[in-house]
């Protein structure tokens, strides 16, 4: 156990971090505070998390305090990684079996062991792997979830050491409270899906990967935007969580333009365009009923990506959003555009140049960053290109990620 918690402080943190997953609504979100609260609990020194996937475990997350700093890019987090749950491996051996492995020394392991060590890792980082404690992560069903496993236990000279059995109970705790949490992000995220593909079946551009890659692009340029600034990590966890969701519905409301209109191969009339831009009013609608910060940040999201850092977007100023007859405006500027939208809009545009359309092949990343660059200061904010030029390998493997299917 953490030597800086006795009995009642350990009970005390989990019933805190209980409450924060509560208020967390994407999976990434859920999987990144879950693996940061057991690393605490553990005082590990890294860990990672794999989540089911038929007969697989997928890598879902992994935070490391030696090797990830907290102010680098997150480009290993969209590594795309699977192991079959089976005896190979410790993850999948504990996955398989629902057993709890505890090892002191992962190059001490003994032969005749059905699961063995993969050093791959360590010789490529050149992280030295000591203890391990692996352990199942399950449903209120008692289906397995996925797989937690922590690394390096630290005293508090931060020497590493063997794991204190003693944590065994306490993370069960907790990653009986992760299960379920996990799978209301994996709902969460399952939902917008479908909801894109109601709008894929309209506009084929509406695609799963597209919504999935701007999604994370937002996430990543805001954090990064964040950090620049000081801001609390906990204020940064919770806005990295909104908009991550709430950019992949950014283009929702074109549900309401016409087929005739939404997939004409030739170029739009004005009378045409002038529809178009209603799909920003028409999705924006669709979160009238707010319960919550993450549907304002939709609506926001929905009504504002196609604004311009120095006017010349739409839909502009609209008196009255929930009137039927209500039409685009005087445009935005500057930051009286909210922060979601102007770094969705950078999120957005990037994705639509890298991608294939009907009238165009997808341009090199080296084009659209030249493009963005160029228009940072008149249609971008430029403190957003410049944190999305901060994190161009992340942005490369969020493409490798979610890539179209095909």
């Amino acid at each position: 156990m953490n030597t800086h918690f006795c009995q009642d402080e350990t009970v005390r943190f989990i019933l805190e971090a209980t409450d924060e997953l509560n208020r967390l609504n994407d999976v990434d979100s859920i999987l990144d505070r879950i693996l940061l609260d057991a690393r605490t609990l553990a005082s590990a020194d890294a860990g990672s998390i794999f989540l089911t996937e038929g007969n697989s475990l997928r890598f879902g997350y992994v935070q490391n305090d030696t090797l990830f700093q907290t102010d680098s890019s997150n480009t290993v987090l969209y590594q795309d990684l699977t192991l079959p749950i089976g005896e190979g491996s410790i993850v999948g051996y504990a996955a398989l079996t629902g057993e709890t492995l505890i090892i002191d020394d992962a190059y001490a392991l003994d032969p005749t062991l059905p699961y063995g060590f993969n050093k791959s890792f360590d010789e490529k980082s050149g992280y030295k792997t000591t203890s391990m404690l692996t352990l199942p992560i399950r449903s209120q069903e008692n289906r397995l979830v996925g797989v937690i496993q922590l690394i390096n236990a630290r005293n508090e000279q931060k020497q590493v050491g063997p794991f204190d059995p003693a944590d065994i109970s306490y993370l069960g705790l907790l990653a009986n409270q992760a299960g379920v949490a996990i799978q209301r992000g994996q709902l969460n995220r399952e939902l917008i899906l479908r909801m894109m593909q109601m709008a894929e079946m309209r506009d084929p551009t509406e695609t799963g990967a597209h919504v999935q890659r701007v999604g994370a692009y937002c996430a990543e340029i805001y954090q990064r935007m964040a950090q620049k600034r000081g801001t609390d990590p906990r204020e940064i966890r919770s806005y990295r969580d909104r908009i991550r969701l709430a950019a992949m519905l950014h283009d929702v409301g074109k549900v309401s333009i016409s087929d005739t209109i939404l997939k004409k191969p030739g170029r739009l009339t004005d009378e045409e365009f002038k529809s178009v831009k209603m799909h920003t009013i028409s999705g924006a609608r669709l979160f009238r009923n707010q319960t919550s910060n993450l549907d304002r940040m939709c609506m926001d999201i929905a009504l504002r990506h196609h604004e311009k850092w120095t006017g010349n977007g739409y839909p502009g100023n609209v008196p009255d959003l929930w009137d039927e007859n209500a039409r685009p405006g005087e445009p935005l500027q500057g930051t009286a555009i909210p922060l979601s939208a102007r770094i969705c809009a950078v999120a957005d545009v990037f994705d639509a140049l890298t991608s294939p359309r009907s009238y165009k092949e997808a341009w090199p990343n080296e084009k659209a960053y030249m493009v963005l660059e160029e228009d940072s200061g008149t249609h971008f904010d430029p403190d957003v290109v410049e944190s999305f030029m901060d994190i161009l390998p992340t942005i490369t493997a969020i493409q490798e990620r979610f890539r179209e299917k095909g």
